[in-house]
């Protein structure tokens, strides 16, 4: 059973939803963001979310957008990124870390090189939000040869027609995609989820996690009641741009869990 289909097993006999926390390789820099990462299942973080910095992030808002910016700056890389992963398995190999990014850097690296590194470094999925089920012998089929899960995205565009393409070679969790528009604008709505994610869970037997406009605990618990996970980043990933410290990064992240799970 790979990580990520065990942490759900256990959190479901728990009764528990996922509390899922993205993080931007790099920022403010290595040593700093290795910190927080290492810290984060400590706070309660079932599943990391771990961006891979990228010059043109067509998803994000201006909280990740600048994250991405601060981690290219100093010095992050495809490559470093993989290093930041290999560093946090030598004190954990059970939290499952996704790497979410753009297919542009694993092509510049090459898939084969990327999924043989990525898998021996410890990444359990992949999320690539430019690669459409059309593509998927790019990366999605290659990864799942490698034990890797390919995470798909939903939206409220997605409709009955499009899903069952993007399911068809999704693994791991589906992904819905609450608001329309990039990151970090908007506030989610768990009454107006909730159909959703019941249409998208009658198709699928994989879990369903939301993410956007995620930014408060108690958005945080009113998710987690809908969905079988919650995902939060840009009000994370402010904070760090804010400069404040570790400390208090893993304090607010720890508030976002105890929502979750509540």
């Amino acid at each position: 059973m790979s990580r990520i289909a065990a942490k759900f097993a256990s959190l479901k006999a728990e009764g528990k939803s996922a509390f899922v926390s993205y993080i931007m390789a790099g920022d403010p820099d290595f040593d700093t963001c290795l910190e927080i990462v290492r810290g984060l299942p400590a706070a309660g973080v079932d599943i990391i979310e771990l961006g891979a910095p990228f010059t043109d992030p067509m998803a994000d808002g201006p909280a990740i957008q600048l994250a991405a910016q601060r981690a290219l700056g100093a010095g992050m890389t495809l490559q470093r990124t993989l290093d930041l992963v290999r560093a946090f398995r030598e004190g954990d190999n059970t939290t499952p870390i996704v790497l979410m990014g753009y297919y542009n850097p694993i092509y510049a690296m090459g898939v084969e090189a990327f999924l043989t590194e990525a898998k021996d470094a410890g990444v359990d999925g992949l999320i690539v939000v430019d690669l459409p089920p059309e593509e998927d012998a790019e990366l999605c089929l290659p990864a799942a040869a490698h034990g890797i899960d390919f995470i798909r995205l939903t939206t409220p565009t997605t409709n009955d027609k499009r899903l069952p393409k993007v399911m068809q070679n999704t693994s791991g969790f589906i992904y819905y995609v609450s608001i329309n528009g990039i990151t970090g604008t908007a506030e989610a709505d768990a009454d107006l989820i909730a159909p959703e994610v019941a249409r998208i869970k009658a198709a699928t037997d994989l879990p369903v996690c939301v993410g956007f406009g995620i930014k408060t605990p108690a958005t945080a618990h009113a998710i987690a009641g809908i969905a079988d996970g919650a995902v939060v980043g840009s009000a994370i990933v402010q904070r760090i741009g804010e400069g404040q410290s570790v400390g208090q990064v893993l304090g607010f992240v720890a508030e976002l869990a105890d929502g979750a799970h509540s």
